[in-house]
């Protein structure tokens, strides 16, 4: 059999992957700092801060308060919070946010545009890069407002806010796989794939799993990243087959048949007993952060004065990032045991076993993937076996 890569592209793979390698061994202890340094230094006059950027705000800006248009929404805001001050928590929340994007920045965007560019897999232009750093960091911004008043809010109104807040969270996130075709379409444009053999083709691959679908779609991420890819999105009414058009460019049609076949096993997976544990899970978490706001007023940790102190959101970010840090091997585990399951679906649904051993090669090829990753990277939580074991695991001619 060919070898994988030649000397040549191994190399480069792995030096394009030790920079990655090396954050993923640092990150989790600068990040457990940067949130220390919040905590223990930066808390007060953060809040300091933000208390008298509000208080300006209010001063200069005070008569849209009682503005025709504008009034209704300041009245709303103040029900949600309960008292008045919800702007300083929303000002503190985006300050600390903000802090901790900019120490981020340089890291961040050498790795995202410089790396990428230098070995090859972007197409970015630095003003594309950019408008959908500020768009990502737009939402975010937006996420962290609706956190803070939905959040803090209702814990300051409500004694049993943990349960009032995470049920109807937890039944959202039973459905939200239903919104997922359009979030992507903030990015990259999408048009459907033109009739023709591999449509149809497609088509007649679903007809045979049983697994209906309302579009087969093209998405235009070649402006962006070289790497080809190809999912579905959304469930039920709203499911969608989404290739990029890297993969239409790069692979064949039997491969690109093998990929939606892989794609396809992931739809048969018994996902309600993992969506009803995570929707338990988050339940739980919030009445663990109830207790720990409680614990954080009665001691006053971190100048708090109140029950549900805004103060106190930094350690909640410290908490849900050591939470996900534990998590990341388990959620990887159960990942990398679906992609297998995929793999062998895939290969029951076409009974083409050197059409998905080419589609692997080609991805792995075109998408750079070290076909050994260092275990501790794979137990860490990669999502993906790595390729070589994938290929390894297919059955002989």
């Amino acid at each position: 059999m060919e070898p994988l890569f030649t000397p040549e592209q191994l190399a480069e793979i792995h030096a394009y992957h030790l920079p990655y390698y090396v954050r993923a061994a640092v990150d989790p202890f600068a990040k457990v700092l940067l949130l220390a340094l919040l905590l223990g230094v930066l808390v007060r006059p953060f809040f300091r801060m933000a208390t008298s950027v509000a208080g300006g705000l209010e001063r200069g800006l005070g008569f849209l308060r009682t503005a025709p248009v504008s009034r209704a929404f300041f009245q709303a805001m103040d029900r949600l919070w309960g008292e008045a001050g919800w702007g300083a928590a929303v000002i503190f929340a985006l300050m600390t946010d903000l802090f901790v994007k900019l120490i981020y920045a340089p890291v961040d965007v050498w790795f995202a545009y410089t790396l990428e560019h230098r070995h090859g897999m972007s197409n970015y232009t630095p003003a594309a890069f950019a408008w959908d750093l500020f768009k990502g960091h737009l939402m975010g911004a937006f996420a962290i407002a609706a956190l803070v008043i939905g959040m803090y809010g209702l814990a300051r109104r409500t004694r049993h806010w943990w349960w009032i807040l995470g049920v109807p969270v937890a039944l959202l996130m039973l459905v939200s796989a239903a919104l997922d075709p359009y979030r992507s379409r903030l990015y990259f444009e999408q048009e459907p794939l033109p009739p023709g053999a591999l449509r149809t083709r497609i088509t007649e691959l679903m007809t045979q799993a049983d697994i209906p679908f309302s579009d087969v779609l093209v998405e235009k991420t070649s402006v962006a990243s070289r790497r080809l890819q190809a999912y579905f999105a959304g469930q039920g009414p709203t499911r969608t087959i989404v290739l990029n058009d890297v993969i239409i460019q790069e692979l064949g049609e039997e491969e690109v048949l093998a990929a939606v076949a892989h794609e396809a096993g992931h739809i048969h997976e018994p996902k309600w007993p993992g969506r009803i544990a995570s929707s338990l899970a988050l339940v739980a978490l919030l009445f663990a952060i109830d207790r720990l706001l409680r614990r954080a007023s009665t001691r006053g940790w971190f100048g708090t004065t109140r029950f549900a102190d805004i103060r106190t959101l930094p350690l909640l970010s410290l908490i849900l990032f050591v939470v996900s840090l534990v998590g990341g091997p388990i959620a990887g585990t159960f990942s990398r045991e679906r992609e297998r399951e995929a793999d062998r679906f895939a290969l029951r649904l076409t009974h083409d076993t050197d059409a998905f051993r080419r589609m692997l090669v080609k991805a792995a090829r075109v998408n750079k993937m070290d076909p050994e990753p260092p275990r501790w990277v794979v137990l860490k939580g990669m999502s993906h076996p790595p390729i070589a074991e994938r290929l390894a695991s297919l059955p002989t001619p």
